[in-house]
């Protein structure tokens, strides 16, 4: 199945969404004007679908290959890295002190959609390359800076993210790696870590690890926790002392190696403090809080690619007369009633968390500009990005494979790895149920529920839609609830209460489009076909989505107490 980046739909939700005019009018980021942003999503778009996508299914179906420590990558993907790195696709957002283009997040968004639907697993090496870039420049010396960020930067090396360690899932601080201070002021790093994405590789001649350890006499818990650079191949050229200890064998992003990594087997693992000894949470944080709007894409990469792939099949397959014209013989399943309802719920609700992670990322780039309460929206929106939209993300493939009937559940189809490989989103980098505890947690007792307030707030000053407004009142009426309830009742409440605030968001971005779509179209604008089906995509989502939503304040009401019905042992019986 051919993959085509959209492109016209990126550059509706960059304008209308995002504001990516405001954006490039503010100095910082002048470069971003139409005639780029047109440029780069063209060439992107052409590049995910001529050389990125055919990687895709070689990916998903050649086991990758771990032999003494070293990961043997798909045929041909070096070719394709290569050609990526040639191309410039990392440096989009890079500071231009470093050989990047300095232009605004949301854009580099746009570019990683395109990459990331054409082949999630290979575009995981580049998001989490992003990652590393943003923790050395923001907490790295100016000689780490200088060393390793023009090469992480175009892409010619890579970065990855060491937490995980076997004892030490999501609770980061019990974890065991150390590091000692060695007399030329650098450090030796011991320990394993677990979950390493593409944390070995051929791709590039080196990996920039950045590890989480304890250093001596620090504190327990997450207090004692420092940052450390520790590079495959040492500034010297000689091989650092870590390895791959082995590879996970798993259900999806099968072309991703998610690496078991041993430092310090030989007490001879170099590294480098990033940031002060003790700050390496809010070091590593910087990449956290990067890879969880970048994971909330992958709902929407894998949402856009399984979305294409149902529609195309639908239109083909022809079968069984539609119940309404039984005497024009039998038609493609796209003109039966149910299978509308799956394929127009998979085009809204992609569209849907398209705009709400795409203006996620613009919240970056108007923090980076120190706009007034841009990081607050931010915080606010994150764990609404990462959460539901990959929620959604495994919602619309597991719609695709039914599109697909039995068909779908036959690999060849390549219905079922859009299934696989969104499967993991909800997962990685926080799962969807810690999100939604630090929604209801960090983000609304935090400050009081301003930051919700004001969310709300902006969602009824420019709502129209009856039933928006309705679960925009909701919203609030149960935020003030659960600001007076017990922890136990607001984590109970959490998760449904993140779908509620996410489709509140998405409804309004949505209307917002149906808006400014019906207006251009009464205008006689361009591309006719396209508005006329954001108009009906929006208008479907308001009037079953958002009432969807609405019905879940009874199960946020509820509190915990149903919950606790039964003791451990009795779900047992």
């Amino acid at each position: 199945m051919s993959y085509t980046p959209p492109v016209l739909e990126q550059r509706f939700v960059l304008e209308h969404v995002a504001r990516i005019g405001d954006l490039a009018g503010a100095g910082r980021f002048s470069g971003a004007d139409a005639e780029m942003v047109d440029a780069i999503l063209d060439g992107v778009g052409a590049f995910a679908a001529d050389v990125w996508a055919p990687t895709n299914r070689v990916g998903d179906t050649t086991r990758l290959e771990w032999h003494d420590g070293e990961v043997t990558m798909p045929p041909g993907f070096r070719e394709v890295y290569a050609a990526y790195v040639e191309g410039g696709w990392g440096a989009i957002k890079a500071s231009a002190e470093y050989g990047g283009q300095g232009l605004p997040n949301v854009l580099d968004f746009a570019v990683s959609e395109c990459l990331g639907g054409a082949n999630m697993s290979l575009q995981l090496c580049p998001m989490l390359t992003s990652g590393a870039i943003e923790a050395i420049e923001r907490h790295g010396s100016p000689e780490l800076r200088e060393l390793y960020l023009p090469k992480l930067v175009t892409g010619a090396w890579t970065g990855t993210m060491n937490l995980t360690e076997p004892q030490a899932g999501s609770d980061v601080g019990a974890l065991r790696s150390t590091a000692t201070p060695a007399a030329d002021g650098s450090w030796r790093v011991k320990g394993t870590k677990i979950f390493i994405t593409f944390g070995e590789h051929d791709l590039v001649d080196n990996i920039v690890h950045l590890v989480l350890a304890r250093t001596p006499g620090a504190p327990a818990g997450t207090k004692g926790i420092s940052l450390f650079l520790v590079p495959k191949i040492r500034p010297d050229g000689t091989r650092n002392d870590l390895r791959c200890a082995s590879i996970e064998h798993k259900l999806g992003i099968h072309a991703s190696p998610t690496c078991v990594m041993a430092f310090g087997d030989h007490d001879n693992c170099t590294g480098w403090l990033v940031g002060k000894e003790g700050g390496g949470l809010r070091a590593m944080f910087t990449m956290m809080n990067n890879a969880r709007l970048n994971v909330g894409l992958q709902g929407v990469e894998i949402a856009e690619r399984a979305t294409q792939q149902a529609i195309a099949y639908a239109r083909d397959r022809v079968q069984s007369v539609r119940a309404s014209q039984p005497a024009a013989g039998p038609v493609a399943i796209i003109e039966h009633p149910d299978v509308r309802r799956m394929v127009m719920r998979m085009k809204a609700q992609t569209q849907a968390i398209r705009a709400l992670v795409y203006l996620a990322a613009s919240e970056v780039d108007r923090t980076a500009l120190g706009q007034e309460g841009a990081q607050q929206r931010l915080d606010l929106l994150t764990p609404l990005a990462k959460s539901h939209g990959t929620d959604v993300g495994c919602e619309v493939a597991s719609l695709g494979i039914q599109v697909h009937g039995g068909m779908g559940f036959i690999e060849e189809t390549g219905a079922a790895q859009y299934y696989r490989d969104a499967r993991i989103a909800p997962i990685y980098e926080g799962t969807n149920g810690i999100q939604a505890a630090d929604l209801v947690g960090r983000k609304l007792v935090g400050d009081g529920g301003e930051s919700l307030r004001g969310l709300v707030a902006d969602v009824l000053a420019e709502a129209r839609d009856g039933g928006l407004v309705a679960l925009g009142n909701t919203v609030a009426e149960l935020a003030a609830i659960l600001l007076g309830a017990d922890i136990d009742d607001r984590l109970a409440a959490s998760t449904p209460f993140l779908t509620m605030v996410s489709v509140m968001t998405c409804g309004w971005l949505m209307e917002r489009q149906a808006r400014i779509t019906a207006r251009e179209f009464e205008q006689g604008a361009g591309h006719s076909a396209f508005l006329r089906s954001k108009i009906a995509v929006a208008g479907w989502y308001l009037a079953h989505i958002v009432p969807e939503a609405a019905g879940l304040a009874t199960s946020v009401r509820a509190g915990a107490k149903g919950l606790y019905a039964l003791s451990a042992e009795e779900f047992t019986l």
